[in-house]
């Protein structure tokens, strides 16, 4: 019995040798692993022009940390440096190559490149939040995707919502009254944020609320996405909070989560309410209206829909895309006319011209090419106040950029705002000048040197919808007051998702004698 339990005490012992033998091995080939990826990634990227780097945190130190604004501004200053591309060293093991010229730009819009969505990848960080919608889905996934979604945004569907834009810029123009009548200053960012909000959710998803009605408060919504989407950009910064286990256990990782909770609710709501009206209604023969209708009903080749999942995915990323983006865009237009007054004349000088003998205010859509100097007024507004500061592509193949080669799994961050001021494609890139988008101007300037929508075939799909609803917005603000900065507020950008201001833009409104 002795030399049984002896023989057996052995062969545990023996087995567990081969188990401690093998993890050991696996843990060293993990190791090598790391280190050829390391050397792997100083052979590819030693030679590329970019900021100095520490050999453990890259060039994290570099960046300043009193806020955003100077953040975006460092990058605008690399941009201007290294001209067309430079590698940026998030730490010693993860780099990504950021292009801010239009011929490096081109490279990589024309591709349908998917974003980086692995454990470096910062588009993970949006999945709780988004899922695998059509801004962050790759592959075969966002290619099915936008061919389902394409049809919602025909001129012939978009067409019908210039009536919501016109009511839904009403209700703010009625809104600013107050301040107009008290002389009191107004958070623009706030107002602008509501209308947005009323116009996708009416158009999209034919879902009325009184998102603007509800005054004092910041909407929860409104709110809740801002905290997301300015979240998102902290994570990105601090690789210590890239591992899920560690992040969610964090305050900060909590309140996202309730966050994400919240919109998903929203969303869920709002799915709910159109399958019941559609229900009501019948599906034969039922005429598209709204994005939620294709959502819902689309099918693609073989026949299959999209799953709950991904309805939600697409309502939630169009909810944060056609409000967010839009309110950003139009906020930084209304405080860039607001600071030159004589642009915001001659845009008011315009309109007042198309509405001269009209009993109403109302745009139409055959006005929408008529409103020249305000859609350049528009134009240069994004382009020095990008919405969309940078995206990123991850590469699924060779490339080549400038004679380089780069490999497959490589990183480009498109430093959209860097083009965008980038003084060796535009001239005084840090001026307010509506006139570089002249007709003859545009004529001249290279298809990838203005891309506030992104270009090439992952291009924004509802740009022409955000451009229009602009054009109402503005508009209809203009027509009606004269705007003035608050002199004693100082405006910075607060750079995260989406262009933001760090704290806010006040304004004065005066009413105009129209």
């Amino acid at each position: 019995m002795k030399d049984v339990k002896t023989f057996l005490t052995e062969q545990n012992l023996t087995v567990s040798k081969i188990l401690l033998g093998t993890l050991l091995a696996y843990i060293i080939y993990l190791l090598i692993k790391f280190i050829l990826y390391v050397h792997r990634l100083r052979k590819v990227f030693g030679d590329v022009p970019g900021p100095e780097k520490h050999w453990l945190y890259g060039n994290l130190h570099l960046l300043p940390s009193t806020n955003s604004h100077d953040r975006i501004m460092f990058g605008v200053s690399n941009c201007n440096t290294y001209i067309r591309y430079y590698v940026w060293w998030t730490t010693f093991a993860k780099t990504s190559l950021t292009v801010c010229h239009p011929e490096t730009v081109k490279i990589v819009m024309k591709t349908s490149e998917p974003k980086p969505t692995g454990f470096m990848g910062i588009y993970r960080f949006g999945l709780p939040w988004l899922g695998e919608g059509l801004l962050i889905a790759g592959g075969k996934k966002w290619a099915r995707s936008r061919r389902l979604l394409t049809p919602a945004f025909h001129f012939d569907i978009l067409k019908p919502y210039m009536a919501v834009y016109n009511d839904a810029a009403d209700t703010l123009v009625g809104n600013l009254r107050r301040y107009a009548e008290k002389r009191e200053k107004f958070e623009v960012f706030d107002y602008i944020s509501r209308v947005t909000l009323d116009v996708i959710l009416r158009c999209a998803f034919s879902y009325h609320t009184d998102c603007q009605k509800e005054q004092g408060v910041r909407h929860p919504y409104v709110k809740a996405v801002e905290e997301i989407a300015d979240e998102w950009n902290y994570r990105a910064r601090k690789p210590w909070l890239y591992p899920d286990w560690i992040y969610f256990l964090t305050d900060r990782g909590r309140k996202f989560k309730r966050n994400c909770d919240y919109v998903h609710g929203v969303a869920e709501d709002v799915i709910n309410q159109r399958k019941e009206a559609l229900e009501r209604s019948g599906k034969s023969d039922r005429k598209y209206l709204d994005f939620l209708d294709i959502l819902l009903t689309a099918r693609d080749d073989n026949n299959q829909g999209l799953t709950p999942l991904e309805i939600r995915n697409e309502v939630d990323t169009f909810m944060f895309e056609g409000h967010d983006t839009t309110a950003s865009a139009t906020s930084w237009i209304l405080y860039s006319l607001a600071k030159h007054p004589e642009y915001q004349k001659k845009c008011q000088e315009e309109i007042d011209q198309l509405l001269q003998g009209r009993d109403t205010d109302d745009i139409e859509w055959s006005d929408i090419p008529k409103l020249e100097y305000l859609t350049m007024c528009i134009k240069e507004g994004m382009r020095d106040h990008s919405p969309v500061p940078f995206i990123q592509r991850e590469f699924t193949h060779d490339f080549e950029l400038d004679g380089k080669t780069f490999p497959a799994g490589t990183t480009v961050s498109l430093h959209i705002f860097g083009l965008h001021h980038n003084k060796h494609v535009w001239e005084n890139p840090m001026e307010f000048i509506p006139e570089r988008f002249t007709k003859d101007n545009i004529a001249k300037m290279d298809t990838f040197q203005f891309v506030p929508f992104s270009a090439g075939p992952r291009n924004c799909i509802g740009q022409h919808f955000a451009m229009n609803e602009e054009k109402v917005i503005l508009s209809k603000l203009l027509r009606r007051y004269w705007f003035e900065l608050d002199e004693s507020h100082i405006v910075r950008r607060k750079v995260g998702a989406v262009m933001r201001a760090e704290n806010g833009i006040y304004m004065y409104v005066t009413p105009r004698d129209v």
